[in-house]
């Protein structure tokens, strides 16, 4: 009992467990703040642009409920009238709060590339050129090809 208690410590203890705990805690807290943007910052000016639709009520009736009225208000109207509803406009939050996310974790992910990139090393300085002659490649100070012994400029 006691090694499996050590080689739980050891497992737990491990950098990339505790990297991924403080990544699915950060995340969580993330998560709040992107389904905050969307339900309260981008969905109402779209929503007025598609002639104010109110996205979080956005919903279609597949089957009434004990009042069989067919006509609810809210979602939440419906839903406590016993309707069965389609709820797009829930669906459609929960799509653009993932796209957010996954653009975040996309610019996230490219600025820790670029940070962990090696570093270009400068180029090797030119030390030859090639006779206008035969092509041949000599020394950037010659005057005088060694293959064709032409005169150099």
């Amino acid at each position: 009992m006691k090694n499996v208690l050590n080689e739980f410590k050891k497992f737990v203890m491990r950098g990339n467990v505790i990297d991924m705990a403080v990544g699915i805690i950060i995340g969580g807290a993330f998560t709040k703040i992107v389904n905050s943007m969307v339900a309260d910052v981008l969905m109402p000016p779209l929503g007025l642009l598609m002639g104010k639709v109110d996205f979080s009520n956005w919903f279609v009736v597949i089957k009434d409920g004990a009042n069989g009225t067919g006509d609810y208000a809210t979602m939440e109207a419906a839903q406590a009238a016993g309707a069965t509803t389609l709820n797009l406009g829930v669906f459609l939050n929960a799509v653009i709060s993932f796209l957010i996310v996954a653009f975040c974790v996309f610019l996230l992910i490219k600025a820790i590339n670029k940070l962990s990139a090696p570093k270009k090393e400068a180029p090797a300085p030119v030390t030859t050129k090639k006779c206008p002659y035969c092509c041949s490649e000599i020394a950037l100070e010659a005057t005088k090809c060694p293959h064709c012994t032409s005169e150099l400029k």
